[in-house]
């Protein structure tokens, strides 16, 4: 994958959009820090695109969130039905 400064942006932005069709996407960089990903949507695919991004964004968050879960350890069946009946007799 290639990665281009943001300064390149502003200095050469024909290059750029030229990369990006010819390799259909890269990394834009700032202070040396990847920072977005440009995809070449020419295709007319850019709703499927947008949803596809969007899910896989939505998968990185679940398995973040299971990641910490796991880590600060996972609560028991048991733990489980307690909380659900606390929750009961308080509604």
């Amino acid at each position: 994958m290639k990665f281009h400064a943001m300064r390149e942006l502003r200095t050469t932005p024909k290059a750029i959009w030229s990369d990006l069709s010819s390799s259909g996407e890269f990394v834009l960089t700032n202070k040396g820090k990847p920072t977005a990903l440009l995809l070449d949507i020419s295709d007319g695919s850019f709703e499927e695109t947008v949803k596809a991004v969007r899910q896989v964004k939505a998968i990185n968050v679940f398995t973040s969130m299971r990641n910490k879960a796991a880590a600060m350890g996972f609560m028991s069946d048991v733990e489980i039905e307690a909380e659900i009946a606390a929750a009961r007799k308080g509604l």
